[in-house]
């Protein structure tokens, strides 16, 4: 199982969050999606490790921007 750590930026509200976690469950591999309002964390949880440009697309998706990865 792989864990991966992003920070998104734009987020003001608990519609937001449920944006993004809506579009990044539904990238191929991914079992958990995290988000904190509060920090912009986005935790992303997959079986294996998902190629971190597919997770920064579907937060475009949703309208956000990837600040950085940890």
């Amino acid at each position: 199982m792989a864990t991966t750590t992003y920070t998104v930026t734009g987020m003001t509200c608990g519609h937001c969050v449920s944006s993004v976690k809506e579009e990044v469950s539904e990238v191929t591999g991914v079992t958990g999606v995290e988000v904190d309002l509060a920090t912009g964390l986005l935790t992303v949880q997959s079986d294996n490790p998902v190629e971190a440009g597919q997770i920064a697309a579907a937060v475009e998706a949703a309208g956000y921007e990837v600040a950085n990865r940890s």
